[in-house]
């Protein structure tokens, strides 16, 4: 006899997030050792002690820890999938009721609070104390290795170096990455000691650097430079630089 699923309308529903996510699923794995028990001491002088509660910090670094393992790279995608999914609501201390934070929050959060407190240093230095008191860094072999981060900027919005006047541009004006890039004009993470001169400067981003990867094309890009212990493969530090090539 041919099934039909009868499909009623409940008013109340029974439902434990606790018993619909698998033992063996991977966010149950680094829930086990992500802690962020200080998370809100140190961040705590960054906001203010009146008006109306903020959004969790804890909150938002687990949905990007989210980003970044499942590869979400899109945070509008990523609020979306964390309101649909029941493992996300579950890593991120969400009830099925609970609203998931809008997407422009991580933009305002991630160049204010976020930023000038430092807590995404806090929290990888916290996940290699944890490597470390596992047993997962030998400290015997060490490997660095660097790879091009494409920066949000066009060959067609920019000017030949020896054109460009960074004295001429008003800090008030300018947009945040320029100021920041002014005031560390002279600084040695910046890569200001080196001979190299890059062709072209970004107006939109000046840190930038124009560079190409080996036999391919020119590119406005950062280096991402990683310090990895050998034995397990566990990234021991980062640092993000401009892409100089000599």
């Amino acid at each position: 006899m041919l099934g039909r699923q009868k499909v009623h309308a409940r008013l109340f529903y029974e439902f434990d997030l606790e018993t619909h996510i698998p033992s063996d699923h991977l966010l149950r794995g680094i829930d086990r050792f992500l802690t962020l028990e200080g998370l809100h001491e140190e961040v705590r002088d960054f906001y203010s002690h009146t008006g109306r509660p903020s959004l969790d910090p804890e909150l938002m670094i687990r949905m990007l820890v989210i980003g970044y393992v499942m590869g979400l790279r899109s945070e509008r995608r990523l609020c979306q999938e964390v309101h649909l999914n029941l493992a996300y609501r579950w890593f991120c201390r969400l009830g099925l009721e609970d609203k998931v934070p809008d997407h422009s929050s991580f933009s305002k959060l991630r160049h204010g609070k976020f930023r000038d407190s430092d807590i995404f240093r806090v929290v990888f230095e916290h996940v290699v104390a944890q490597c470390i008191a596992h047993g997962l860094v030998s400290g015997q072999g060490f490997a660095v290795d660097a790879s091009l981060i494409s920066a949000d900027v066009q060959k067609q919005s920019s000017s030949r170096q020896d054109k460009w006047d960074a004295s001429a541009i008003d800090p008030k004006d300018a947009p945040r990455a320029v100021r920041e890039y002014l005031d560390t004009l002279d600084a040695e993470a910046f890569g200001a000691a080196t001979p190299v001169q890059p062709k072209f400067t970004a107006h939109a981003d000046p840190a930038s650097q124009w560079t190409a990867a080996r036999k391919g094309p020119a590119f406005f890009a950062y280096s991402d430079n990683y310090l990895i212990d050998t034995d397990h493969g566990i990234i021991m530090d980062v640092e993000a630089t401009r892409s100089v090539r000599q």
